[in-house]
């Protein structure tokens, strides 16, 4: 299939599909016919319950799996050398942190891998980089076990934004933090997309933060799409059930959970 993208869009995924297959299990279709896509600077957010899918779209399309059927295609800024187009922040920043390598180590291998060979550059870029995410040069000697939660996620989102990607992908990347923590870093996103034009796909079940970060949002229910739109209008007046269901489960100012009776 070929597929012109249009010059604003930072993304555009058509029919995308997969489907797992195993000995005992048989096949099981885990996506079927995704459409969706991301304007330059904007932040889609895919939202669902567990299982629904979601993770398995940011995989494919960070590159970490392969579709069974659909094209994924990125639309890079003319006359810009991107190192690597697409880059992901999980939920847990440790798991991506090597223990034994300092902060700014890392950074500089990392760097040094992909192509900025002379150290005093390197120097600089690593000072940008934990600049960027309201990190410095003391951090940069310390090792993650030595970092909080918070400070471990400005890491893993600066190591991510080294290869100067254009689409960021943010899985669960806030939910393990704590609520000021998480808006600290919710802060720095927002600042970073508005500096650098950068777009992000947010993969997240809280539909609060959600709100807060996103202009548009990909429902999905068993692989398959069921709402998309303005986030607005979809958290507003859901027209899906299952998008209801959703909205409905979000804890409101009063709520308390009901009691069980034995």
């Amino acid at each position: 299939m070929t597929l012109t993208v249009q010059r604003d869009l930072a993304l555009e995924v058509t029919g995308l599909g997969k489907t797992f297959y195993s000995r005992t299990a048989g096949e099981r279709e885990v996506l079927r016919d995704v459409d969706l896509s991301i304007e330059r600077g904007a932040c889609l957010a895919v939202v669902g319950e567990s299982g629904s899918g979601k993770t398995t779209a940011a995989r494919i399309i960070a590159g970490l799996e392969t579709a069974t059927t659909g094209t994924v295609r990125l639309s890079e800024p003319a006359g810009r050398a991107v190192r690597r187009g697409v880059q992901m922040v999980f939920q847990d920043p440790y798991g991506s942190l090597d223990p034994r390598q300092s902060i700014g180590s890392g950074l500089h291998e990392l760097l040094r891998i992909h192509g900025l060979r002379r150290r005093p550059e390197r120097r600089e870029r690593v000072a940008e980089l934990l600049d960027s995410v309201g990190l410095d040069d003391r951090h940069a000697g310390q090792y993650p076990e030595a970092l909080s939660g918070g400070q471990r996620q400005r890491v893993a989102i600066a190591r991510a934004l080294a290869l100067d990607p254009v689409l960021l992908i943010l899985d669960e990347a806030v939910s393990a933090l704590d609520v000021s923590v998480q808006a600290q870093v919710l802060n720095l996103l927002a600042d970073i997309r508005e500096q650098t034009r950068i777009s992000y796909l947010f993969v997240s079940h809280d539909l609060g933060v959600v709100r807060q970060v996103s202009e548009t949002c990909v429902v999905l229910q068993n692989g398959r799409v069921v709402e998309a739109g303005r986030t607005s209008d979809i958290l507003d007046s859901p027209r899906e059930p299952y998008t209801q269901a959703l909205v409905d489960a979000v804890p409101r100012p009063g709520w308390r959970p009901r009691r069980r009776t034995v």
